[in-house]
């Protein structure tokens, strides 16, 4: 079955160490994401999320050599295609090589100038979070004390990302934030990496009334793999999961789920799922429970009808 995937954070890796290889197994003790591991996975997307660790600069300059290797190390490759049209979309799903879509994950290396949304979206940013766990110029994240909203020149990129066609991701932003997005925004926003607070009380998790905003606004939820997200204990399994999906379908949100496993943003994991090959042991889970439609669903058609209806 094929796969749609829309949250990893290998460029960040490979923008610490410039020595890791996308395409070479030599890799694959050091990075989650490897091209292989996709190919033989079945995936039709991969979305790589630009994320500047605390370490590096927090500035475009940084931004634009994630989008250098993203170009250089990734897209390059004959088996990967690169994504930012819908008819980009088709062609993944016609053939067996692998999408990639950018996206960012804190929009901190901006600086402050909403102009550079533009140049993001030329480069072929097509999602867009904001903050990540603390505050910036834009937004307020999760584990910010304070919990703000959006600051002004916040609600300026969100309004700009619309014209732009750069959907908002919540996954990461307070809740006074999130409220704000949903209600700056005229299109569609996703949560690319988040669970279900009712089940795991994390505040990285979504309450009942953000997952059903997101699902009344026609946009996705993608489940991660983030084990602390899935339960309170410690080891976490891919049973575990399932209440997760389940109360999604109990708000409605049968055509909203899709996944976001967060693999390379973390070093620890649930039990039979670290890296995309195992995928295919989450998808046996699945068809436990669910029918072969529904399953679908989840592991790559709702992801795929929402880019096609977007793009």
């Amino acid at each position: 079955m094929r796969k749609i995937d829309f949250h990893c954070d290998v460029l960040s890796k490979m923008l610490v160490d410039h020595t890791i290889a996308f395409d070479a197994d030599d890799f694959s003790a050091r990075i989650d994401v490897t091209l292989n591991r996709l190919l033989k996975s079945d995936y039709m997307i991969q979305v790589f999320a630009i994320y500047i660790p605390s370490e590096r600069n927090k500035d475009i300059l940084t931004i634009l050599k994630c989008v250098e290797i993203f170009y250089e190390k990734i897209i390059s490759h004959p088996n990967v295609i690169f994504v930012d049209s819908a008819i980009d979309v088709e062609r993944c799903k016609a053939t067996n090589k692998v999408g990639a879509i950018l996206s960012i994950e804190g929009v901190d290396g901006l600086q402050g100038h909403v102009y550079l949304a533009s140049i993001l979206h030329r480069l072929g940013v097509r999602f867009a979070g904001l903050t990540w766990n603390a505050m910036n110029w834009a937004a307020d994240g999760v584990l910010e004390p304070q919990g703000s909203g959006l600051s002004s020149l916040g609600h300026d990129f969100v309004r700009k990302c619309n014209q732009l066609g750069i959907t908002i991701d919540v996954s990461h932003l307070s809740e006074k934030s999130f409220w704000d997005v949903y209600h700056t925004s005229t299109e569609p926003i996703i949560a690319s990496h988040s669970n279900v607070r009712a089940i795991c009380d994390h505040p990285r998790n979504l309450t009942d009334e953000q997952i059903k905003a997101i699902i009344e606004r026609d946009g996705l939820i993608g489940l991660t793999f983030v084990p602390w997200f899935v339960i309170e204990e410690e080891m976490a399994t891919i049973d575990d999961l399932i209440p997760h999906i389940d109360h999604i379908l109990n708000l409605g949100g049968e055509n909203h789920i899709m996944f976001g496993s967060d693999f390379d943003g973390i070093d620890k994991y649930i039990d039979g799922l670290t890296n995309p090959s195992h995928l295919v042991h989450l998808e046996e889970i699945l068809h436990q429970h669910y029918d072969h439609e529904l399953v679908e669903k989840i592991m790559w058609r709702n992801a795929y009808q929402f880019l096609m209806k977007q793009w």
